[in-house]
């Protein structure tokens, strides 16, 4: 007897709900390797999840995406835990992911590689926007676990230096999918709340790549990157570098170094400025032993001698400058039978060629004036007549 037929529709439905009630296809742990990743502007999260001979493809969704320690790249193996599901307009079936673990360190290797690409791309290590440190902090503040071994260290360092610094301890989770989000909240929220702050210490104690992932965490890095206060970070041993060291405006190798490094020796700057004192005492006492010896070898009458000699040489260029200012002068020309002959305008004139018969002329001498009438005006043959 015949199946009486059924829409497509109806037919990926009953699919879908095989799928769903099946205890071994509703609970799935899957190996395998991702391939052609793709980030939706929804947050969600499509890839392929493949082996040698076969692949799957996959949905992760937006609020599972947020529960990651680290961003998925192709090439990543993983182990997903999910479900089968059945998208039925397109009568696709996908593997629909619960949960993400990445298989060994090399993984690891690969998402920490893509970030710092990522990021160094779009300048967020770029030294030239780095903030110097303050040399002599007032407020430090320290982001890391108020338990563990780093805030004991971090906190005996700086009070055995520097007893005027205020120190604010702001404790975080620093491991764990909770740890990265709490850090860049932190240090956002000490930007905000405490802006006179002048330094902050990021980071925590030695660990595995694993537990110290929170660091690498891309969330970490911008809100380093946006802090208005410079970050030094001080994640683990002198050999561990995070994607925090690069955004971080000074890495210190260890919690103790970065508390060296915030906070000045209040003894070695009084010994550095007792050393300026004593030099700059010893420099003035030279100086007044110099100027003083000088003295003693100046002896007073030379010295007044000297400056009759000097006073002298004085008048005398006084007295040759007023010779030649007289010699100079127009009198004195005039004393010598000269005269100044002003035109109709009463302006000075030098050339017969100013003149024509029947004008009139002002003739200044040294003790008056004439005035005249042009009868000739003669050139050469004056010259030659006398």
């Amino acid at each position: 007897m015949a199946m009486k037929p059924v829409k497509v529709s109806q037919l990926n439905s009953y699919l879908k709900r095989i799928l769903s009630s099946d205890p071994i296809l509703g609970n799935l742990l899957v190996i395998g390797e991702i391939s052609n990743i793709k980030y939706h502007g929804s947050g969600h999260v499509y890839f392929s999840l493949k082996d040698e001979n076969s692949k799957i493809n996959c949905f992760l969704p937006a609020e599972n995406v947020q529960k990651l320690r680290y961003e998925l790249a192709d090439g990543m193996e993983i182990t997903a835990y999910g479900y089968l599901s059945l998208y039925e307009r397109g009568g696709s079936y996908s593997l629909n992911i619960r949960q993400i673990e990445v298989q060994g360190i090399g993984e690891l290797s690969v998402a920490f590689e893509k970030l710092k690409n990522k990021l160094t791309a779009e300048g967020v290590f770029d030294p030239a926007r780095k903030k110097k440190i303050p040399f002599f902090p007032k407020r430090i503040a320290v982001v890391t676990s108020e338990t563990g071994a780093a805030v004991q260290d971090i906190l005996k360092i700086i009070r055995s230096r520097n007893n005027y610094a205020d120190i604010l301890v702001y404790p975080v989770l620093v491991q764990g999918p909770a740890a990265a989000p709490e850090i860049s909240r932190a240090i956002l929220e000490i930007n905000r709340l405490f802006p006179e702050t002048d330094v902050m210490i990021v980071g925590r104690g030695g660990g595995s790549m694993e537990e110290l992932w929170a660091f690498n965490e891309e969330i970490v890095a911008r809100a380093i990157y946006q802090s208005e206060i410079p970050v030094i970070s001080a994640v683990g041993h002198e050999t561990d570098f995070t994607i925090a060291d690069f955004a971080a405006d000074l890495r210190a190798e260890t919690p103790t170094a970065a508390a060296v490094l915030a906070a000045p020796d209040i003894r070695e700057l009084k010994q550095y400025i007792e050393s300026l004192r004593k030099d700059m005492v010893h420099a003035l006492k030279k100086q007044a032993e110099y100027k003083e010896r000088l003295m003693e070898a100046e002896n007073p009458k030379l010295m007044l001698h000297s400056l009759l000699n000097i006073i002298r040489l004085r008048e005398l260029k006084i007295e040759a400058a007023y010779k030649q200012l007289y010699d100079l002068s127009p009198i004195t020309i005039m004393e010598r039978g000269y005269a100044a002959i002003l035109n109709q305008e009463g302006k000075l004139s030098a050339s017969v060629s100013d003149f024509t018969p029947g004008d009139r002329l002002t003739a200044v001498l040294k003790d008056g004036y004439l005035t005249a009438e042009v009868i000739e005006r003669g050139g050469e043959a004056w010259q030659k007549k006398n």
